[in-house]
């Protein structure tokens, strides 16, 4: 009798020990909903799928399991009544499952309409997670030279290639904050790596959401905290030329909110004379959830930055003594003396199951001092803007209809002072001293985007993507120094430029999809390219136009195993701006010519079957760029029928990664980049190069709770000698030779640990 009591209680309990929950659950990453994603009841075996809004609600005794292909699996503990939100992290060698979006309508990489890559956050930490060139020329498409840790430039398909200093013509966002100012710029390797969870990149203007920049977009997407877990990490490491690098991490996740900080230190001698870097950053990101239908959350990241400028070298240093710096850039100690930071607060709406609304404020300053041999140049600007935008979600006679309709304004109020450098009148080794002063510039540069996209879905292979985005900049500029008898002041209003685009994506069979679209874009000229050599705007400078034509195919075999792209494209710009350089700070452009952008990518990935020892994956991608001038006449020189300047021909990686049971992994990598044009007139090129960097390490879980990572890598393990970045049409002024080279790093080493604590 006692025997059937106590199993009695023992099943009254048990009945009693189920929980009614509910919840969502979003990619790690883009915090995207994720539909169809399976929970199962480990104790019932009860299932339930999520909806298109990534919701679901079931009884559960205690513990679920949740998984979609494409997402590491992951366990979840109920101990009582309640709303979850359930982050899953997209898999390494599954991207063809991965949410993108860049369309702001979530849609799976395989069914996305234009060119698309995803560089996760394993991938992210393949190297030395200080630099990020080699992390995006590892896809296929994108070349971004490196000069410093602070001189960089990124072109995607040849477009910003031919831009004098850093990044232009490419769209790059912090989350929901624009890092591009109004001056069409942009300065992404500031932003600390550790912070990324996820870059996407969207090659050619296809982005109705996020602008319509001729080369492209480039999304960062900052680490989130998992509600309900807590965790700490501490990283550090060191390598050759005098790198230290310290990062520490503390995430706090509750029920209803999360909140993530995250601080480092990078410091570096440098390879050359005058090449010194130092950066602190601290990035915060915060979420909270006031209820069922609301969240917001909030972005935040300060840097501080001072680092040397050695500037580029004629052929004559570069080929005898690389690490010297140009001699007046030695000579005034060069440097830029950065504080940056931006912020911005999203806020979430579902209004219904159909209807959701994204509103994001964001603001920025950036204050820079930064003596050149030429001036001093000293800039402060400040940015404000907003960003709203409605996603609605139909189905009309059993097609699938989504829609994203919204706008974008931009607020960027710059002040530029320079000054003369008097350098030269003290002793070497003074360094830089500051004269009298040249120029005060105040600059407004707005604008505003609207833009409307749609997908439909016609049937499970059939899906049209349809795009408008209208743009309208405004440049006012106040001369604020007219004792130099130059007045510089004035308006300039471009006209609204409307950029249209269409997609396709079909889907042969389950291991093949083609996709292609159509798609136009725009860049407009810096403020400083709008003035002529008197200091009078230019009243005939246009951006520059183009159009990209695009078709490609998706294919997996093999279960999986064997998975890639081919891409074909061509882009064709016009008004192509020419930039003219009439002393050796003084700059203006012209629309002088056209450009052809024709080229094929392709990507291979093979993953090879599990077993005791571990697991192998490998991959190739190449780029081949036939990138030349339709027609280019600069001053009496026809430069038509050239190679566009500052663009290899071909690009090739070659990729391997290990990942053993012993709890070791390994990664190596091999980059060939083909000869390069440095000058319009194709009379200088830069020699084709190779770079092979490696990584090896050891992790292991200590305890449960704890978490060791210990590795050491490699760059440049050949010790090629190579340019890295190019100042193309270099200018030689007083009788020198031109300077054109930036030298690359030889061979160099790094290794660290990283000690994670989770509760």
């Amino acid at each position: 009798m006692k025997k059937i009591i106590l199993i009695f209680l023992i099943l009254s309990l048990n009945s009693y020990s189920q929980y009614n929950i509910s919840g969502v659950i979003v990619d790690n990453t883009t915090m995207i909903p994720i539909e169809n994603c399976k929970i199962i009841d480990i104790l019932s075996k009860a299932e339930v799928y999520t909806d298109s809004n990534g919701s679901f609600s079931f009884m559960s005794n205690n513990k679920i399991i949740v998984s979609s292909p494409g997402y590491e699996t992951k366990e979840v503990i109920i101990n009582r009544d309640e709303h979850l939100t359930i982050y899953l992290i997209p898999t390494i060698n599954k991207l063809e499952e991965i949410l993108v979006k860049a369309a702001s309508i979530p849609i799976e990489q395989k069914h996305a309409t234009d060119a698309v890559s995803i560089i996760n956050k394993k991938e992210i930490d393949r190297g030395n997670t200080i630099e990020l060139h080699p992390i995006l020329n590892k896809v296929a498409g994108v070349f971004m030279q490196h000069a410093t840790l602070n001189t960089n430039r990124i072109a995607i398909r040849g477009i910003g290639a031919r831009n004098l200093f850093g990044t232009a013509n490419i769209r790059t966002y912090f989350g929901d904050i624009p890092l591009t100012d109004g001056n069409g710029e942009s300065s992404i390797e500031d932003i600390e790596l550790a912070s990324l969870s996820k870059i996407e990149i969207h090659k050619g203007p296809s982005s109705s959401t996020y602008g319509v920049g001729l080369g492209g977009t480039i999304l960062l997407k900052p680490t989130l905290t998992n509600y309900q877990e807590s965790r700490a990490s501490l990283s550090t490491s060191v390598g050759s030329y005098g790198l230290r690098r310290t990062v520490a991490n503390v995430t706090k996740g509750g029920k209803k909110s999360n909140f993530n900080i995250l601080y480092s230190n990078n410091h570096s001698d440098g390879y050359r004379v005058n090449n010194t870097y130092d950066r602190n950053t601290v990035t915060i990101t915060a979420g909270v959830d006031t209820d069922n239908m609301n969240t917001f959350s909030i972005i935040a990241s300060y840097i501080n930055l001072k680092a040397g400028i050695p500037s580029s070298l004629n052929q004559e240093d570069f080929d005898t003594n690389p690490r010297q710096a140009a001699f007046t850039w030695g000579r005034s100690q060069a440097f830029e003396d950065i504080d940056y930071g931006i912020l911005g607060i999203t806020w979430n709406h579902q209004y219904s199951d159909k209807y959701t609304q994204y509103t994001s404020l964001f603001g920025s300053f950036r204050n820079n001092y930064e003596p050149r041999p030429f001036n001093i140049l000293s800039e402060r600007s400040n940015t404000l803007g907003i960003r709203s935008r409605i996603l609605g979600k139909h189905t009309i006679h059993t097609k699938e209809l989504t829609w994203n309709l919204g706008g974008e304004l931009f607020f960027d109020f710059y002040n530029g002072r320079t000054f003369d450098n008097l350098y030269q009148d003290f002793p070497p080794g003074t360094g830089s001293v500051q004269g009298n002063q040249l120029s005060d510039l105040q600059e407004k540069r707005n604008y505003y985007n609207l833009f409307a996209e749609t997908n439909l879905k016609l049937n499970n292979k059939l899906r049209f993507n349809l795009g408008l985005h209208l743009n309208q900049t405004f440049f006012d500029v106040n001369d604020q120094f007219l004792q130099d008898g130059i007045n510089s002041s004035g308006t300039f209003d471009f006209n609204p430029i409307f950029s249209p685009k269409i997609g396709i994506n079909y889907v042969i069979n389950s291991n093949l999809i083609l996709f292609g679209n159509i798609a136009h874009g725009f860049s407009t000229p810096t403020t400083t390219e709008t003035l002529l050599p008197e200091g009078v705007f230019n009243p005939d400078i246009k951006p520059e136009i183009g159009w990209n034509y695009e078709t490609g195919v998706r294919y997996k075999f093999l279960k999986n195993k064997i998975y890639g792209s081919i891409s074909l494209y061509t882009l064709r710009v016009r008004d192509l701006l020419v930039t003219r350089r009439t002393v050796e700070d003084n700059f203006f452009a012209i629309n002088a010519g056209k450009t052809n952008h024709n080229g094929i990518e392709g990507e291979i990935n093979y993953t090879s079957t599990k077993t005791n020892y571990g697991q192998l994956n490998f991959y190739i991608n190449t780029s081949l760029n036939m990138y030349t001038f339709d027609e280019f006449t600069d001053l009496e020189a026809d430069f038509s029928g050239n190679n566009l300047t500052g663009v290899p021909k071909n690009i090739m990686n070659l990729g391997i990664d290990l990942i053993s049971e012993k709890k070791f992994y390994a990664n190596l990598n091999f980059q060939a980049v083909g000869e390069i044009p440095v000058n319009d007139a194709n009379t200088v090129f830069n020699d084709p190069y190779e770079l092979l960097n490696g990584k090896i390490g050891y992790q292991n879980t200590i305890k449960k709770h704890w978490k060791c990572n210990v590795y050491i890598g490699a760059n440049n393990i050949l010790d090629k000698k190579h340019a890295s970045q190019l100042q193309i049409n270099a200018i030689g002024f007083g009788g020198n030779a031109p300077r054109y080279f930036y030298p690359g790093l030889p061979f160099n080493i790094y290794g660290g640990i990283n000690i994670n604590y989770r509760l």
